[in-house]
């Protein structure tokens, strides 16, 4: 087998195990995972290590989300073919890669980070994979992108204190927020908003652990 067939086989094996273990529940997602492979978003010395379920470090004191998480997120972001999302906290591109798949046709991902060499880093690996729907952008995500707002989806790939007025005002009646709510570093909490009417109602869901969202209404 060589090294193209066996990366294949990895990654079909990996997001077979999440469809099996309920991390995965939808076929618009399961296709979305497949859709995109995980080898183009790790650092070279790391490659081997692609389709094992777990965060593996990018530089920069980042890392790239276990697998599982991008799917429980992508599964309760709940995004739709034709929607404008936004993504905070860009780190590898990966998670990005997944969600905009999950918005074609049509859709399009805004990704803010505040590392410029994470910016490069991402936007040389969507290219690389092959993803035309992402944009990726340098500045403080704490502020979201108030320039390309409103977004039917928003969620964050990081953890903060709170979700600033700012930033919820930028999701659109209808909308859903993701947020990873708690501590700088420790237990955190994986939390759903929905905006309806001008009321948001919010969902507790899993507990997680996440980088820390740093910027001016970050850590």
């Amino acid at each position: 087998m060589n090294g193209q067939d066996r990366s294949t086989t990895l990654h079909t094996k990996l997001i077979t195990t999440l469809w099996d273990r309920g991390d995965i529940r939808s076929e618009h997602i399961k296709s979305a995972m497949l859709g995109v492979k995980r080898e183009f978003f790790i650092p070279k010395l790391l490659k081997l290590e692609s389709y094992i379920d777990r965060p593996l470090p990018i530089g920069n004191g980042q890392t790239i989300s276990a697998p599982h998480m991008v799917a429980i997120m992508a599964e309760e972001m709940d995004a739709s073919p034709g929607q404008k999302v936004l993504e905070i906290g860009s780190g590898s591109g990966y998670h990005a890669a997944v969600v905009s798949r999950s918005i074609l046709p049509g859709g399009h991902l805004f990704s803010i980070e505040r590392i410029g060499a994470l910016v490069k880093f991402a936007r040389r690996n969507l290219d690389a994979a092959g993803i035309e729907n992402v944009t990726v952008i340098e500045g403080d995500g704490s502020l979201g992108l108030t320039s390309e707002a409103p977004f039917d989806r928003i969620y964050y790939t990081c953890a903060g204190p709170d979700v600033p007025k700012i930033v919820m005002d930028q999701l659109c009646d209808g909308g859903k927020l993701l947020a990873v709510i708690g501590p700088k570093y420790g237990t955190q909490r994986l939390i759903r908003f929905t905006k309806s009417g001008g009321e948001v109602e919010e969902e507790p869901l899993s507990y997680c652990v996440f980088v820390p969202l740093i910027g001016e209404l970050g850590y």
